[in-house]
């Protein structure tokens, strides 16, 4: 991911300052003086990034995921220090999409009887979380409308990319919703257009409200 990231930001024209691997020990001297850090690491890695970030005035977009028991403690970081931050579970512009459709299909087939909910999801054998971050996030949108127990279901093999399928399965019939990610690229390109988007903000902000910020701007143009 590190390397998608540097490579679409010198294709955008950006100049990058300092490139760390989870191995290093981040500091916020080395950020300070940088417009904006990007970090997918480690999820062990991400509160200490979170502080030296806003300890160097550096607005931070966390693309990490497996921190999520984490998240007060991390906000309230930013919130000292007068920090800025978007994180999420899934950074591609589709997945943020696809969350939507979810969300409103969990609305719809609240309103009728007799369909079950359910979310698939398969990962290369070395992501660490299980369930995955964007499964969690498809659960908790879903569960607004058709309540927790959705049974969420994960896989890892192999070198696959990401695929989360959501279901709705009756008597009668079957309903799937599938986002398969091609490849980790659109990782990449919704942090770097999260990474403009945050310069000169400060809080603590979820991939998805900027999606909805640049929707919101689309239908009002």
């Amino acid at each position: 991911m590190g390397q998608l990231v540097e490579a679409g930001a010198r294709k955008n024209g950006d100049e990058i300052g300092v490139v760390l691997t989870s191995k290093d020990d981040l500091t916020a001297d080395q950020l300070r003086g940088h417009d904006v850090a990007i970090d997918f690491s480690i999820g062990d890695a991400v509160l200490k990034n979170i502080e030296a970030c806003a300890r160097a005035r550096v607005p931070l977009v966390e693309g990490t995921t497996g921190w999520k028991q984490h998240e007060a403690t991390a906000k309230q970081i930013i919130t000292d220090h007068e920090g800025a931050l978007v994180y999420g579970a899934n950074f591609s512009i589709g997945v943020n999409l696809f969350y939507r459709i979810a969300k409103h299909a969990a609305a719809l087939f609240s309103a009728v009887e007799g369909y079950a909910p359910f979310i698939e999801e398969a990962h290369h054998n070395r992501k660490r979380d299980a369930p995955s971050g964007t499964a969690l996030k498809l659960r908790d949108l879903m569960s607004e409308h058709l309540g927790p127990d959705i049974p969420t279901s994960s896989t890892r093999a192999g070198y696959i990319p990401g695929t989360h399928r959501v279901g709705f399965d009756s008597e009668a019939d079957q309903i799937l919703l599938t986002h398969t990610a091609r490849s980790r690229q659109g990782f990449a390109n919704g942090a770097l257009l999260a990474a403009t988007w945050i310069i000169g903000r400060t809080g603590v902000f979820e991939f998805s409200e900027v999606i909805e910020e640049i929707i919101s701007s689309s239908r009002q143009d």
